[in-house]
């Protein structure tokens, strides 16, 4: 399916709507006032792949400039989440908003476009939250152990919790803290994970900010290559 990646803009919040409403419930859902205000204040963080014939919504990716230090004092997502303009210009991690999308390689896609961007400007860490659908289940079937104890649980290497499991193969490898309350999601019980990714070869972020960005874009897809290589091998 050939489709079309770029940061968004106001316009595309229809679209994104029709997306927010396919994969989440209603007190899940983004409302347009919400996508607007992320795009209006986060412009160059806030990225969208379309099919290039329909314009159908396939992915969105939404972030915002944050410390470590609040995502681990916040008490719930919202907190996080919420937009705002940053007093602090020695930050260099980011939260994910959200990230939904109907569409396994325009995930793909989004993190490409993005990669040239995050090494140009700096950042160095992305931190989420997620739920643990799984734990529900798990709390059944052992109904003494924590959320705690559940989020930590790995078979054959990886985590046990299948929201988890898929975050751990993009790259989102460090669990920070368990959240009780951290947003209405049944199937956790209302826990959220907060989990850590780093942006890979980020540690060169001085060398990387003096290169120039079409140089980056260029290299887009050595740079995407290699850093699957090494996710795939650590």
């Amino acid at each position: 399916m050939p489709f079309e990646t770029r940061f968004l803009e106001p316009k595309d919040v229809e679209a994104l709507l029709a997306l927010e409403r396919t994969k989440w419930d209603r007190h899940q859902a983004a409302t347009g006032a919400d996508l607007e205000a992320r795009i209006r204040m986060y412009p160059q963080l806030s990225i969208g792949v379309f099919d290039s014939s329909s314009g159908v919504a396939l992915a969105s990716l939404f972030m915002k400039p944050i410390s470590g230090d609040r995502v681990c004092s916040a008490a719930d997502w919202a907190d996080c989440a919420r937009v705002e303009e940053l007093s602090e210009d020695t930050v260099h991690s980011l939260f994910g908003i959200s990230l939904t999308s109907v569409d396994a390689d325009s995930v793909t896609a989004i993190f490409e476009f993005f990669w040239p961007y995050a090494l140009n400007q700096g950042w160095r860490d992305i931190y989420l939250g997620s739920p643990m659908p799984g734990f529900r289940a798990w709390k059944q079937a052992n109904p003494s152990s924590t959320a705690e104890v559940y989020m930590r649980e790995r078979r054959h290497g990886l985590p046990r919790d299948p929201q988890l499991r898929y975050y751990y193969n993009k790259g989102f490898k460090e669990i920070v803290a368990c959240k009780p309350g951290y947003f209405p999601h049944p199937a956790s019980l209302d826990y959220g994970a907060v989990i850590r990714g780093r942006v890979p070869l980020s540690g060169g972020a001085l060398l990387w900010r003096h290169v120039p960005l079409p140089w980056l874009q260029r290299l887009r897809h050595l740079l995407f290559r290699l850093v699957r290589t090494s996710r795939a091998s650590s």
